[in-house]
């Protein structure tokens, strides 16, 4: 029996060196990230922003469905109203420490304004550098949907504003001839 187990030992010994002596002439696989860029997926999710309309305002409405839907609620936010009736967010506040970068934030938002760019470089040494405020997440361009205004598309009105050319529909939709 000792005899079988030191053999077992040996030739394990013997492989392994083998294994390693074979894989010193393959090509390594390791990235030099800082010098060498990464190749991302395109539909990889990195960094939360927050985006703004074509004419410059933001376009977070403050519904609350980002935080919501966070599964680890890493999302919180404050809603205000503007004397013209549009909704604002007073605070706006991701703890990227607990972000699991799921986008559901994204899916969620109706008015296309949090939306998840490929960035990877989040890391820091201290926790309360994570913390992300509304002016660390506001970008001055509108991210991936260039013409999206939701007041335009969903036919709010707000007051004393005229929000441009709305989509009504000639002809009204009967709901109850859809049903089976």
């Amino acid at each position: 029996m000792y005899f079988k187990h030191f053999f077992l030992k040996i030739f394990s010994q013997i492989r392994s060196l083998l294994l390693i002596f074979l894989n010193i002439f393959e090509k390594s696989e390791t990235r030099l990230y800082p010098e060498e860029n990464l190749r991302l997926s395109s539909r990889y999710r990195g960094r939360i922003i927050l985006t703004c309309t074509p004419n410059g305002e933001e376009r977070c409405v403050a519904c609350g469905l980002c935080a919501a839907v966070c599964p680890v609620g890493c999302i919180a936010l404050e809603k205000t109203e503007q004397k013209n009736g549009r909704w604002f967010s007073k605070f706006f506040r991701i703890n990227f420490s607990r972000c699991i970068f799921c986008g559901l934030c994204e899916e969620a938002c109706p008015t296309a304004a949090i939306q998840l760019i490929p960035d990877v470089e989040l890391g820091d040494f201290k926790r309360k550098n994570l913390i992300y405020e509304k002016n660390n997440l506001l970008i001055s361009g509108t991210g991936k949907k260039k013409k999206y205004d939701y007041y335009v598309f969903s036919g709010v009105t707000l007051k004393n504003v005229s929000m441009g050319k709305k989509l009504h529909r000639k002809n009204k939709i009967d709901i109850k001839s859809l049903l089976p």
